[in-house]
């Protein structure tokens, strides 16, 4: 990529622009300091930091190293992350002074009192930690980021096997258990080539987005998917819909990554009309249902040629499935795509994807053809090499048969449909329920902009449907209207007992803006 896009920008902040060469030449400078800290090859490396352009460097010089990237979630209270870390046995940790709110060196005080003076009781296995200071953050007795590129750059990389660990990535926490998953180096690159292929991207496509690098979705979509194409990308330390716009006008990005929940907050902004978004081409919403509304919109508001929408997992190194430009938009709400074209990257017993699918019968594991709904299954080259214990890898299956917990079915046309999460269907009065249906039947109610629908336990039914709904801007809703059309159209056992109006701010979130819908029913009315 340096010999042939060397002199292009590759990845553009506000407080900074680094081009090809420019990476290349400071991940080595990187890889050495981390190589005269004693980081070797196989050796868990932690990274807790926010979209800093620091962030994509530190890893491309872990990869030099062969060492292995351990992305934390920067939201992370003490406890939770003394859990993280203890876990994922890191020797060295680069972490970020502080960030909204939170100073990290404070929290590592309270994980490991004397952490500074080499205090080690409960990070036994933690050798050094790395700071890079933020804002006006004084950093004493600490050794700096920036002291990692005084040595000169590593000139021979080590040896690394392409198959072997490249990331450990713990899962977003939707289900309240985060996943240690181990991805390598060949089915990230593979996952990457394929989305840029699949998405036809141009020469030098620029991609926004705020969704943190220890996500998959961000790190594989964007940051190695623009490198295909010498593009660039365009990393955000935050979500604000006003920030987005204003960065597609200043940057003129080509492209945005989001969540459905910012894709609404971008759509709702009240000044959308005042930002230039002329370069804007197309945007890739995905890992959460969308209400049907938001594809029209979109398009309209933003002044989108390209809306893509797709299915994916940490353990698939990103979105598996997605939808092509010109894939008609009536078509989004109801599908996730289909597999990615791999080109040389692809299989071929994927006829050319990058990963086998089977739709099985989750009682039975029998295998089921098109237009039968069951669990989704894959097995290939991007799956996850497995999950990190605390100790070791171990496989994702026996048989190599990652089983997603996502059910659904393939159509005649190869596109898959889901039909919601194993862990999210309920029994009411011993009848199966589905919450995407009614989702999506409450979120054609006019005045309804997300709704969210959990089964909770109830002494007579067994289980019963609470749906939490917020309302589009300028709508007020009553709950007993949206039951009552419920009731009208929809099967007794799926009529909500229970409807939640909700502002959208107080939905429980993951960072990357995920609904936590296990959390729901904390929630108060």
């Amino acid at each position: 990529m340096v010999s042939v896009h060397g002199g292009r920008p590759y990845i553009v902040t506000d407080d900074a622009q680094l081009t090809y060469d420019d990476v290349a030449t400071l991940s080595r400078r990187y890889a050495e300091g981390l190589r005269r800290l004693g980081v070797r090859p196989g050796d868990r490396v932690g990274l807790l930091m926010a979209n800093y352009p620091e962030l994509p460097v530190l890893k491309y010089a872990l990869s030099r190293l062969g060492a292995v990237s351990v992305g934390f979630n920067f939201q992370l209270r003490s406890e939770e992350l003394a859990y993280v870390l203890k876990h994922s046995g890191c020797s060295v940790l680069i972490t970020m002074s502080s960030h909204d709110g939170i100073d990290y060196l404070e929290t590592l005080e309270v994980i490991e009192p004397g952490w500074r003076d080499g205090a080690r009781t409960v990070l036994t296995e933690l050798t050094e930690v790395v700071v890079l200071p933020c804002g006006e953050d004084l950093v004493e007795h600490v050794m700096l980021l920036e002291e990692l590129a005084v040595s000169g750059p590593m000139r021979e990389p080590a040896p690394v096997d392409p198959f072997g660990p490249s990331d450990i990535l713990y899962t977003s926490g939707t289900t309240g258990v985060p996943k240690a998953v181990v991805l390598s180096h060949d089915s990230l690159l593979r996952s990457s080539f394929a989305s840029a292929l699949s998405r036809a991207f141009d020469d030098g496509w620029r991609i926004l987005f705020s969704l943190p690098l220890y996500h998959v979705f961000g790190y594989a979509e964007g940051l190695l998917a623009a490198t295909w194409v010498g593009g660039a990308i365009i990393p955000r330390l935050r979500f604000s819909a006003a920030d987005h716009l204003r960065s597609v006008e200043r940057y003129r990005a080509n492209d945005i990554l989001c969540v459905p929940t910012m894709t609404i907050a971008i759509l709702d902004d009240p000044h959308i009309s005042a930002y230039d978004l002329g370069s804007l081409q197309a945007m890739f919403s995905a890992a959460a249902p969308s209400p049907e509304w938001v594809w029209g919109a979109a398009a309209d508001r933003l002044g989108l040629s390209e809306i893509v929408t797709g299915y994916g997992m940490t353990e698939v190194c990103g979105a598996n499935t997605v939808t092509l430009p010109e894939d008609p938009m009536n078509q989004l709400s109801a599908v996730v795509g289909r597999m990615k074209f791999g080109g040389p990257a692809g299989i071929q017993s994927a006829a050319g994807g990058v990963c086998e699918f089977r739709v099985v019968d989750q009682a039975t594991g029998e295998v089921l053809g098109p237009n039968r709904p069951g669990e989704l299954t894959w097995r290939g080259p991007v799956v996850a090499i497995g999950f990190w214990d605390g100790a070791s890898v171990v496989p994702i299956a026996d048989d190599g048969w990652l089983r997603s917990g996502d059910l659904g079915y393939v159509d005649d046309h190869g596109y898959f449909r889901l039909t919601g999460r194993s862990r999210d269907v309920y029994k009411s009065g011993g009848e199966l329920v589905l919450p995407v249906e009614v989702e999506t039947f409450i979120g054609r109610i006019e005045g309804v902009a997300q709704c969210y629908v959990v089964g909770v336990p109830d002494e007579r039914w067994g289980e019963v449907g609470w749906a939490y709904v917020v309302p589009s801007p300028g709508h007020t809703i009553v709950a007993e209207d949206i039951i009552a059309a419920c009731k009208r159209s929809l099967a007794r056992f799926k009529v909500p007992k229970k409807v939640v109006v909700i502002d959208a701010n107080d939905l429980p979130k993951t960072v990357t803006g995920k609904i936590q819908k296990f959390k729901l029913p904390e929630v108060i009315s």
